[in-house]
């Protein structure tokens, strides 16, 4: 019997080893294990020597910057070893122990290379390309360099950088007050469910009751759910200011003339490319509204409320799909991307980089994470659902990005920014998408599947963008000097909800309190980024599906550049200029196309 089938959730060592990942291909025992950490803390002690000394020779400063990589591509290892042991049963006291431990050694490792980069920003720029032009071993650092003499304006003196890492504790503490209110104190009040029995409202549940099929019960808990955040409405505005005033406060020291170019600059991104994608998509706001028109014809609903927009309008297959199904379904999916791709898929399907059913103590949802010194690894919990074949396919996504940039790049440049990071993972999802359309013969399966892809455009890019264009304003807003009370933000925030959806939604006047539970506000001007990956990855899918190898090599090319170059430039490589509206416009086409198929089928 497999592990998904037994009724009680099995605990680890009663999971089939071939369902499990390999974490011995990182450490075959935990002795070495202590033997790396030990390496690690003799680094930290031989990096601390260099202070003082980088300006004196283009020999002392790669010296310097080799043994700082090489300490902290081994404390990953440490670090994710560690973290991942722990992730397969968070009960495990050995593994939590050596997380903790694992916790404190990087702590110390990012505290002894602090002094690293605002020594080379005080080395004069012609003395700086002496040195580079006079080694081999500094070129390969040039992207490392242009990057601190880019940002070198807004870099402040030691002590200054200093007193404002000394201040990030502080400035964080409207996010820390927001959480502990949002995850710990706030309670909801009880609803009848569909059976007419008191449930109490959560978080959790909402998403439930608001993909209910019973109307009454999508109603209250909306209703439920803004009216207690409005209780609090006050407290909550002055939360989330406070969170936009820390904002201000540090990109006004660092020299920015505001908080969203302060954001941008650290992916080196104009505010056009933000403008563009808010532009795109208010201009295909018509595009939402007829999506808005078939789910109120799908629900056979006179009027559509916002408790609407929700629940489903093509019920899921209820069919269960075994592992090594998914996984045949997975690889077909990518075949368009060429045998190559597909091989590093199937080594990491057959070679123990995948952990795939849930236990007991597990860590829960998917990730895909590894160290610049292993092969990336996946974490699953996998349930048998079409949801799940997707789920699949978006992680290995990310794996094998890490897997091309880690077998390209110098460890420098492994790390890819967040600003492009779930473009390999939304490719996957897109090319698998568009093979199972074309060989379901099932007209509701087929239906579920477009409309699963049209939810997607939704959240991510829809919703996403109109989060982005309500960030811009208040925080434009705050930056002129203007009060930012609970009223102004909600009256904003209900504004921008009347244009997105009152064409074709009754926008109940709840929803203005919506802003104050999103917690990505918290994180400013980072949702932007999900509309912006969203849309780079239809259009990169499109091309591997339109042009063939001319585009999977320009993909390819996308993938094993990690950070080698800014996110925009290795972008272009794979054919998306985001410096134009273009890419959000073709992503929105797709959309319009999808959207033409499914209202065939309803």
């Amino acid at each position: 019997m497999s592990a998904m089938n037994s009724k009680a959730l099995p605990k680890r060592d009663e999971i089939d080893e071939k369902y499990k990942w390999n974490l011995g291909d990182m450490y075959q025992s935990i002795d070495k294990w202590e033997n790396d950490l030990k390496t690690v803390k003799q680094l930290i002690e031989q990096i601390v020597k260099y202070k003082g000394t980088l300006v004196n020779g283009p020999e002392i400063l790669l010296e310097c910057l080799k043994a700082s990589n090489e300490m902290m591509a081994l404390n990953d290892m440490i670090y994710v070893y560690a973290r991942m042991k722990r992730d397969e049963d968070n009960g495990n006291p050995t593994y939590q122990a050596l997380s903790d431990r694992a916790s404190t050694l990087s702590t110390e490792v990012y505290a002894s290379i602090s002094f690293i980069v605002p020594k080379i920003t005080s080395i004069p720029q012609d003395v700086l390309e002496s040195f580079i032009s006079s080694s081999e071993g500094l070129k390969v650092y040039r992207q490392f360099f242009n990057e601190i003499v880019r940002q070198k304006e807004h870099i402040l003196s030691e002590k200054e950088e200093e007193i404002l890492a000394l201040s990030s504790e502080m400035a964080s503490s409207s996010r820390d007050i927001f959480t502990m209110f949002n995850n710990a104190d706030l309670k909801f009040p009880f609803i009848k469910d569909e059976n007419g029995e008191d449930i109490e409202l959560t978080k959790g549940r909402y998403t439930k009751f608001l993909e209910s099929e019973d109307r009454r019960v999508r109603k209250d808990a909306f209703t439920a759910l803004y009216d207690t955040y409005g209780k609090f409405s006050n407290t909550l505005a002055t939360s989330l200011t406070g969170n936009m005033k820390a904002n201000k406060f540090y990109s006004t020291v660092s020299k920015y003339k505001s908080s969203l170019e302060a954001s941008l600059d650290a992916d080196n991104i104009s505010q056009e490319v933000y403008d563009n994608l808010i532009d795109t998509v208010n201009n295909n706001l018509p595009l939402l509204h007829r999506y808005l028109k078939l789910r109120r014809k799908a629900l056979k609903l006179e009027e559509l409320h916002m408790y609407d927009l929700y629940v489903p309008i093509v019920k899921e297959s209820k069919k269960n799909i075994p592992y090594e199904e998914a996984l045949k379904l997975v690889e077909q999916g990518l075949s368009p991307m060429g045998d190559e791709y597909i091989g590093y898929l199937k080594e990491g399907f057959n070679s123990g980089w995948v952990d795939v059913f849930e236990n007991q103590g597990k860590t829960s949802g998917a990730y895909s994470w590894g160290a610049y010194k292993s092969h990336p690894y996946v974490l699953l919990n996998y349930q048998g659902t079409i949801n799940d074949v997707f789920t699949i396919a978006h992680e290995m996504g990310h794996a094998l990005h890490s897997y091309y940039t880690n077998k390209t790049q110098p460890y420098v440049y492994s790390e890819y920014k967040i600003f492009v990071a779930e473009v390999a993972s939304t490719v996957n999802e897109s090319l698998l998408m568009e093979h199972l359309l074309k060989n379901t013969s099932s007209k509701e399966e087929k239906a579920y599947l477009l409309n699963h892809y049209l939810e997607q455009f939704r959240g991510t890019i829809f919703r996403q963008v109109m989060f982005a264009e309500f960030e811009k304003i208040t925080h434009s807003n705050l930056q002129d000097g203007e009060a930012l009370t609970a009223d102004v933000l909600s009256n904003i925030y209900l504004d921008l909800n009347k244009k997105y959806f009152e064409a074709e939604v009754s926008v109940d006047d709840a929803i203005k309190m919506e802003w104050a539970r999103i917690p990505h506000f918290y994180t400013s001007f980072y949702v932007y980024k999900y509309a912006t990956g969203f849309s780079s990855a239809v259009a990169i899918s499109n091309m591997i599906l339109n042009e063939g190898k001319p585009a999977i090599d320009r993909y390819k090319e996308f993938l094993k550049g990690g950070s080698s170059d800014y996110p925009l430039d290795l972008l272009k490589r794979a054919g998306v200029d985001l410096y134009t509206p273009k890419p959000v416009q073709d992503a929105l086409d797709v959309f319009e196309k999808i959207l033409t198929e499914l209202e065939a089928l309803i």
